[in-house]
This record gives structure tokens, C-alpha cells and sequence, in this order.
């Protein structure tokens, strides 16, 4: 089974996204029957045609509204006509999600019920097509997994059914708040709307990694264009890929592979209290790990080197840190990867009674258990034994186990 990779090139689109799918090889009648299905035929006419932005070519989406219904639609209207229709189970989760997740969003902006928000709030029928189909499209490719880049959001206004609003629109930002996506700021000088609340609801709801997988290989490839003009191709890809895994270890007890931020300065100008103290904040604040040693600097002075091992989506935050709480004046900062063992805490009946204990879980499967030093300290003073009895103790009386957290 392959995965699919999306390329936000620049930002993301339902119109692009739903072209990008089609020009992968999506039959134009998977698209359109979960539309037929939900009664809503009638309400539009939907063409794929050749198109070209910057000289690179691809599809356009062109969704035509023909509803002449005086019928406002609601969340609470669509929601009741996906819930009620025959769609496939999975297909109909997906639609409802989205779709879910928009109102959710656009009822926060406008301090309304979700349910009380209007079909024009969710985007009227192109959005209607667009949702359905690009979830209509994925339901069919079926991949393992769903991969994509950060997106870009861009800058300016933007006319809507409120009227002229700023890029990102409120929708977009209430939906990055709730779903804690990422984005990239590289081209937010770039005037124009980049992301649109119904290509960044489906991005938030289909993909599952919001980034590139380690090592993969390019199958084929589909592009969507968008409408607005930029010095820069307009397009969205979607790719088919074979994403690669080292198959010699189980991928249930596979060591866990993440990106990390390493940062690290030499201060020669605080006391060993205040570098204590600086030291303890970064682990409150939730460090990986931090290490620092006393160096000889410039003028003879004693200064202490400090590094930093942190999770990649603090970087910013912990560069705060150092300048808020020390007085360096620079930070050197890197971006590396590592390997963990999947690893628990938890709690053992021993001989002393219950202790709290960590669990390792090494690549063939076998289960290392260490009891947490806090706890062999307390034993020690307890029970006036060494170090290395308690932890015999320990281990050759150690019963059944409770795990505090999963595997991670």
C-alpha cells in the first residue's frame, strides 16, 4: 500500500487540492458520486480542464453553481444529510469531520453555534464539492498514511460574503489554533490569500504527519492549479509515494525517530547560583535534557559552557529563555536526529512494597525495567542498605507491573 505526500506549493486550496487529486489518476466519477449519493446534483456542474501557472501545467477545478434554491443550508442541514446517507462509513467519517471542524471554526469567529452557521459561512457550493471530493479521492487511493509540508498563508485582503477581510481570514486561524498546525512565514510578505479556510480544515483533518517522511521514493504525481496569479507557480501536488522503513525491526518496537533542536552558548558573567538557577528553569520548561561545565574563556576568566537538547516545536520559546533568563548576548542553535527506545513509567510490587519503575523497550522485543533513582535514594535511607542491594532487591523481587502512560 503506498502513502500520499501533498506539497502545499505555496499554500493550500480545496479547488487545487480536489485538481492536484484528479490529475493523479481519480476518476472524475469517484469524485462526483458521493455527490450524486447526497442528493446534491443538482447543485453544481464540475470540470477539470488543462491549465498553466508560471509555464508549469496542471488541472484547474472549475466547480459552476446552478442551485436556485432560496434554501439557506446550515451545519446542523448538512450534517443531518451526511449522517442519514449510504455513503461508506469511512468516506462519511471523513466528510463529517471536515466539514465539523469548519463550523466549528467559523461559529468560533462569529460567536454563533456551529450549528447555526450558514452554508455561505462553510463556503458556499464550491466548497461543498471540494470537501467531498477531495475526501472522496483519498477514500479511494486508500494510502497507509498521509503526509504534508507546513503551509504558507499570505498577506493583504480578501473579499468574502462578510466583506473584505484580512489574509489569513479568521476561519484559518481559529482552525491552526484548534488543531495546532504549523505553519511557514517564508512568503507571508507575498500579497494574496495562500491557505483557504476550506484547504487548511482539509489539511487538518486528512493528514497524518505535518511533515516530509525521512526517506521516500516518488510513484506519480498529480497537479492542481490555483486562480490567483503570484511571481511563483500556483499549484498544489499530490503524490503517490513508497515511504521506507528499516524492515529488519518490528515496526511495533521500532526505535522512535524525531527531529530535535540542539542550542547551546558560553557565558563567563553570572555567578555559578544564577547559571544553577538558569539551568533548572530550561528543565521546568521542559528540556530533554540539559548539560553544562565549567571553561576557560577570554581574559582568563571562568565561564560555563551550557547546552540544550529540546523537542524541535519549543526552539523559539527556549530562545526566550536565554535571553530573558541569562546574559548572553547569542545562541547557537542546530537542527539534528535521534533515535529513542520506545519507553514507560509505571509502577512494581517489590519486596519494599509498590516503587515507581521505567520501562525500555529494546528492538527484539525484550523489556528492560529500572527503578526510578528518587525511589532507590529513598530505600537506601529507609532501610540503611546499599545502593546495589536495594537495586538486587529490586530486581529479583519485582511482581506484576502497572504502566502510568503508553509506550512513546
Amino acid at each position: 500500500m503506498e502513502d500520499v505526500l501533498i506539497e502545499c506549493s505555496p499554500g493550500i486550496s480545496g479547488d487545487m487540492l480536489l485538481g492536484a487529486f484528479y490529475d493523479l489518476g481519480v476518476p472524475k466519477k469517484v469524485i462526483e458520486q458521493p455527490l450524486i449519493d447526497l442528493g446534491l446534483k443538482d447543485l453544481f456542474q464540475l470540470e477539470f480542464k488543462e491549465s498553466k501557472s508560471c509555464s508549469i501545467r496542471g488541472i484547474k477545478t472549475k466547480v459552476e453553481n446552478i442551485d436556485c434554491s432560496p434554501i439557506k443550508r446550515t451545519w446542523s442541514s448538512i450534517k443531518e444529510l451526511i449522517l442519514s446517507s449510504n455513503l461508506d462509513n469511512k468516506l462519511k467519517k471523513l466528510i463529517y469531520e471536515v466539514f465539523e471542524s469548519l463550523a466549528i471554526a467559523e461559529g468560533k469567529v462569529h460567536g454563533i453555534k456551529s450549528e447555526d452557521v450558514h452554508f455561505h459561512e462553510i463556503g458556499a457550493t464550491d466548497s461543498l464539492v471540494d470537501i467531498i471530493g477531495v475526501c472522496a479521492a483519498l477514500n479511494y487511493l486508500n494510502p497507509k498514511k498521509v503526509y504534508c509540508n507546513e503551509p504558507m498563508l499570505g498577506r493583504g485582503f480578501v473579499q468574502t460574503e462578510h466583506g473584505k477581510l484580512s489574509v489569513p481570514p479568521p476561519a484559518v486561524i481559529e482552525l491552526i489554533r484548534q488543531k495546532n498546525i504549523k505553519v511557514l512565514s517564508s512568503l507571508d510578505s507575498i500579497e494574496g490569500e495562500l491557505s483557504t479556510p476550506t484547504g487548511i480544515a482539509l489539511l487538518a483533518n486528512l493528514v497524518d504527519y505535518l511533515k516530509l517522511p525521512p526517506k521516500y521514493s516518488i510513484n506519480s504525481y498529480g497537479v492542481g492549479i490555483g486562480n490567483l496569479k503570484f511571481p511563483f507557480p500556483n499549484l498544489v501536488r499530490v503524490c503517490k509515494i513508497s515511504s521506507f522503513e528499516d524492515s529488519s525491526i518490528n515496526e511495533a518496537i521500532n526505535p522512535k525517530y524525531e527531529t530535535i533542536s540542539v542550542q547551546e552558548a558560553w557565558i563567563d558573567d553570572q555567578t555559578p547560583e544564577d547559571i544553577s538557577n538558569f539551568v533548572e528553569k530550561l528543565r521546568i520548561e521542559g528540556a530533554y535534557d540539559v548539560s553544562y561545565q565549567a571553561i576557560n574563556m577570554k581574559k582568563n576568566r571562568i565561564g560555563f559552557s551550557i547546552q540544550v537538547i529540546l523537542p524541535i516545536e519549543k526552539k523559539e520559546f527556549f530562545r526566550r529563555l536565554w535571553f530573558d533568563y541569562s546574559n548572553t548576548i547569542g545562541v547557537r542553535e542546530r537542527t539534528q536526529s535521534r533515535w529513542t527506545l520506545l519507553r514507560r513509567r509505571g509502577e512494581c510490587s517489590t519486596t519494599f512494597g509498590d516503587i515507581k519503575v521505567k520501562q525500555t523497550l529494546k528492538p527484539d522485543g525484550s523489556i528492560i525495567m529500572k527503578p526510578e533513582n528518587d525511589e532507590v535514594l529513598r530505600l537506601k535511607l529507609e532501610h540503611k542498605i546499599s545502593t546495589y542491594e536495594i537495586r538486587k532487591i529490586i530486581n529479583e523481587s519485582s511482581k506484576k507491573f502497572k504502566a502510568f502512560e503508553n509506550w512513546k
